[in-house]
């Protein structure tokens, strides 16, 4: 019998997933809520102007993408998972069953936040996380483009998150003024 693996993604791992993959479905994820909780330091930040990148907080639900990788990408694919996800190492890998839109029910590989990492910012305000966000820059880009591909590839999925776009809104406002 063989073993399916599906990987889950809620940020930018749902644009850009950067491995192959055989399937592709929406996904909703129990007991974790989308949250810019994450001091980054690597990838939209800097250690002396750290932004927020996305993770998973405890409490709600998420919806994200679940893919479905073969059992012959799989190698590749976890190892750069790996590298990709853990810079420093400020998500838990973990198994977890989200529902797909098609109603099957899947075990997934996650990376959820690791809420003892000093990185772990927990439940900022939004001006606090917009101050954050606003002009920080790290090796993948700007942060505010980071917020700004989540709320446009969220709106695509048909995801219409209230608290992200005010997030956005209070970012460029910052930005402009």
């Amino acid at each position: 019998m063989s073993v399916e693996r599906w990987v889950f993604g809620y940020g930018s791992l749902m644009w850009r997933p950067g491995f192959a993959y055989v399937e592709r479905q929406s996904a909703t994820l129990h007991g974790r809520r989308r949250a810019f909780c994450i001091y980054s330091v690597h990838h939209r930040g800097t250690y002396e102007r750290p932004g927020l990148v996305l993770g998973l907080a405890p409490g709600g639900a998420v919806r994200g993408a679940a893919y479905r990788v073969a059992e012959s990408d799989w190698a590749e694919t976890y190892a750069y998972l790996r590298e990709r996800e853990q810079p420093t190492e400020t998500y838990v890998e973990s198994s977890a069953h989200v529902r797909l839109g098609d109603g099957r029910r899947v075990e997934t590989l996650v990376f959820l936040s690791d809420t003892g990492h000093p990185q772990w910012a927990g439940a900022l305000s939004l001006e606090r996380q917009a101050q954050l966000i606003a002009g920080a820059t790290g090796l993948s880009g700007k942060n505010v483009d980071y917020l700004r591909d989540l709320v446009e590839h969220l709106r695509a999925e048909g995801v219409h998150d209230v608290v992200m776009a005010r997030l956005l809104g209070l970012v460029e406002q910052r930005e402009l003024g």
